[in-house]
């Protein structure tokens, strides 16, 4: 540990890896809602955040495993899709509060280019939030809607059905097969489109 006259012991949060103070002084400036996106290794979880002296207060906020409760899903709470969803459940919540612009917040979590997070911003911006960002970094279509699931699924249930059971062994308990993801995921995106129209 760095020591001297001179050392100044950082913020507690920081030494706990749980906050970057220079990152969230540029986000604060923006004078914006941030759209704070984090992963668990089960859920994603997505909300808007209106930074406060006393606190940090939530003004809307949604999870993976709203989709499964509320309207139906019966995927991974963790895919790319399922983040998509939550972002957009998300954006739809926050147009309905009258919030059309945020600062995207990843935290810690690293900005790897199409990843999961990303897709739950792509949800958000489609639900009508603006929110500043790159389109490369966006996942593709195909991925969002599980398209790289489908195929994965169809060529390992011909060639390892005892893998295929065992890898999508959640989505089968659910009854819902892999092969199908992609027409799941539109039916639950209707369902949310419909449900929301009356939040």
């Amino acid at each position: 540990m760095a020591r001297g006259a001179l050392y100044r012991v950082p913020f507690r949060r920081r030494r706990m890896g749980l906050t970057n103070y220079k990152l969230r002084r540029g986000l604060l400036l923006s004078r914006k809602p941030l759209l704070v996106l984090r992963k668990t290794n089960m859920h994603i979880i997505a909300q808007l955040v209106k930074p406060r002296p006393q606190g940090d207060e939530v003004l809307a906020s949604a999870t993976s495993m709203e989709l499964r409760r509320g309207y139906g899903w019966k995927a991974s709470c963790k895919n790319s899709s399922a983040a998509y969803l939550t972002g957009y459940l998300l954006g739809v919540k926050a147009s309905k509060l009258g919030i059309k612009e945020a600062v995207l917040n990843l935290g810690l979590h690293r900005p790897v280019k199409g990843s999961t997070l990303f897709a739950a911003l792509k949800g958000a911006l489609d639900a009508g939030l603006e929110i500043p960002h790159s389109e490369e970094i966006l996942p593709s279509e195909d991925r969002i809607r599980g398209k790289h699931v489908e195929e994965y699924a169809t060529r390992l249930a011909s060639e390892d059905p005892e893998l295929y059971a065992k890898r999508f062994s959640g989505y089968l308990a659910r009854g819902l097969k892999p092969e199908e993801l992609t027409k799941h995921f539109e039916k639950v995106l209707a369902k949310i489109k419909e449900a929301t129209k009356t939040l």
